[in-house]
């Protein structure tokens, strides 16, 4: 019985190693190496790409940029002495020539002093051309003729103070402008009116654009350079960069540039909104579509190209200026094939199939 139980148990193991070796074990492995060495020697169909041949190009960037504008010139016309306001012949938004009086003080201390002033001289000329003639016969002593020079030289500089203090009472406009604002009324008085605003006056041609430069993008702006700027009233006008600031602000770490606009009509306001466009200096640069821009897996921004065995490649690039569907680059070389679709869905290293973008877009 013992010798019959270890016969069974024997014959069930080696049946159950029997079915197991069909699962662990291939049937005709030779045949299943030929079919994966035959699957190795055929080639998978390449991924295929659109290219385009890079052209490297001269180009001018231009830096935009958002500021205001700046009357030239800007002043508060103050009184340069006392008395009583009895005139002002301006009023708000009226345009002034250089000259033109802007109020009139009165003060009848002035008239009477000048008044004054003229009677001596015409005293002192009076005893100087009398005595003249006997001075030089030598009847009087020649001193004479020295001291009554001088006392009617003191008399002609008196009257020049006079009429100069009578002229202080005429506040006038030291340049072209417009009158923005008039703090004062008829009628103010009293001494203390000397230094008292009395006006404030812009000058409105030429006008300014003034922007804030960081200083990264300050060495592309150079002085005469042309600028286009856009005011947020809809108008577009040509200027001219005049002054680039040698020194940031200690802030924003920005530098301050204006452009000079001609406004001879007047038609640009002072302190609104623009935008201004300076085209920088010209250099190498590929124009490529904003789509065919990608990242590589070291985070640095660039372009794959395809090179003359058609294998992909990612090229670095440095951006020079961003419009809104062509992106300008260097760091291309020229002629390379840029890959401008399915970037996004190969490596580097990786074999690819090439289709002319041209082409294909005309095909279509």
């Amino acid at each position: 019985m013992k010798v019959a139980r270890l016969s069974a148990i024997g014959m069930v193991a080696a049946a159950t190693l029997w079915i197991a070796s069909g699962h662990f074990m291939p049937r005709d492995s030779a045949e299943g190496e030929a079919a994966i060495r035959s699957n190795e020697a055929k080639e998978q169909p390449r991924f295929r790409v659109a290219v385009t041949a890079a052209k490297l190009t001269q180009h001018n960037p231009t830096l935009t940029l958002s500021g205001r504008t700046e009357a030239d010139h800007k002043v508060t016309v103050a009184a340069r002495t006392g008395g009583e306001l009895t005139e002002l012949r301006v009023k708000r938004g009226q345009h002034v020539k250089q000259g033109e009086i802007i109020a009139v003080l009165s003060d009848d201390a002035r008239l009477a002093q000048v008044a004054q002033a003229e009677a001596l001289v015409d005293q002192r000329r009076a005893e100087l051309e009398a005595k003249r003639t006997l001075i030089t016969s030598g009847a009087l002593p020649k001193l004479d003729l020295v001291n009554l020079e001088s006392q009617y030289k003191t008399a002609q500089a008196a009257l020049g103070n006079a009429r100069a203090e009578l002229e202080r009472s005429f506040v006038r406009a030291p340049w072209d402008g417009v009158i923005t604002d008039v703090p004062v009324e008829v009628g103010g008085a009293a001494f203390s009116f000397q230094g008292k605003e009395v006006a404030t006056l812009v000058a409105l041609d030429p006008m300014l654009a003034v922007v804030e430069v960081s200083e990264r993008k300050l060495a592309g702006v150079k002085i005469g350079e042309t600028a286009q700027v856009k005011l947020i009233t809809g108008q577009t006008v040509s200027g001219r960069v005049r002054y680039v600031s040698k020194s940031a602000s200690a802030t924003t770490r920005t530098y301050r540039v204006e452009v000079e606009m001609a406004n001879a009509d007047g038609a640009i306001p002072d302190g609104i909104s623009a935008e201004v466009v300076v085209a920088l200096k010209a250099i190498p640069a590929t124009p490529v579509p904003r789509s065919a821009l990608t990242i590589s897996s070291a985070g640095d921004i660039g372009v794959r190209v395809v090179d003359a065995s058609d294998s992909v490649e990612f090229v670095p690039v440095q951006v020079i200026e961003d419009q809104q569907g062509t992106m300008w680059l260097s760091g291309i070389a020229e002629g390379a094939r840029i890959i401008v679709r399915g970037q996004d869905f190969v490596r580097e290293g990786q074999k690819v199939a090439t289709v002319d973008a041209v082409s294909e877009r005309a095909e279509k």
